[in-house]
């Protein structure tokens, strides 16, 4: 059977560029319409009842986000559709969602499609969008959820419960507020991007530190609220400083 699809843009090229893509580089797809509004978007899921619905990050009248958040029921899958803007993408990216970026890729396009099929019977996608628009919700930074892939699984981490992270190689370790500490194979580079704009401050090339627990910066080292000491490189002491004095000042 067909995926039965809704794209949701308001930029008419785009409409034209996915029914390109589909009908030269990807089959098993019906494509039931397209919306160039958030609004209308509303008004085709509730009527066309698609499984997969390709939704621009930003419309005219309204975010993909403040569309979803419009919604009773969110009984399909989302994969976002954004031009290359590093806002968008940490937002997507710190939720767990899935995204295209403009121009889209055929062969971006094709894998895109086979995540879809590998999650189409599970909760997860759902999970994720639900989760996202509970941390836009939130009034605190430190309250959002952090997920995260691990071993076949997935951990949910309030950011107020993360210490700092350990960066190893292509590893990570989160050392958590409860004295625990947890390994993903996910660069330290990789949070430093989605978690500088949340509190979080790279002070070494192996370590990340949530401002929620630094106590105390003495020379070239951050005292944290565990009693553990991060060391400040020499390059990034300057902007430590300054940094730390912002973090004392808002707490």
């Amino acid at each position: 059977m067909s995926i039965k699809c809704l794209v949701i843009d308001d930029d008419p090229f785009i409409w034209q560029h996915f029914k390109d893509l589909f009908e030269d580089h990807v089959t098993g797809v019906e494509i039931l319409g397209f919306a160039l509004s958030g609004r209308e978007g509303i008004n085709k899921i509730e009527h066309l009842q698609p499984e997969l619905v390709f939704l621009d990050v930003q419309m005219a009248d309204m975010t993909g986000f403040e569309m979803l958040e419009q919604m009773d029921i969110i009984n399909f899958q989302v994969i976002f559709v954004t031009a290359h803007s590093d806002y968008a993408i940490k937002a997507i990216r710190f939720n767990a969602l899935d995204y295209l970026v403009k121009p889209i890729v055929p062969e971006e396009l094709k894998q895109a499609i086979e995540r879809y099929k590998k999650n189409a019977d599970s909760q997860v996608n759902h999970g994720h969008v639900e989760q996202a628009l509970i941390n836009l919700k939130a009034k605190k930074v430190e309250d959002q959820t952090l997920i995260l892939p691990a071993q076949g699984e997935e951990i949910h981490l309030v950011l107020k419960d993360i210490i700092k992270i350990e960066g190893e190689r292509n590893y990570s370790y989160i050392h958590l507020a409860n004295k625990s500490k947890k390994l993903f194979s996910k660069t330290l580079a990789w949070f430093e991007d989605i978690l500088s704009d949340k509190g979080f401050f790279r002070c070494h090339r192996s370590f990340l530190v949530n401002g929620l627990f630094v106590n105390k910066m003495n020379n070239d080292v951050f005292i944290l609220a565990d009693g553990s000491r991060v060391p400040i490189s020499r390059r990034k002491k300057s902007e430590a400083k300054n940094w730390y004095g912002k973090t004392t000042t808002t707490q």
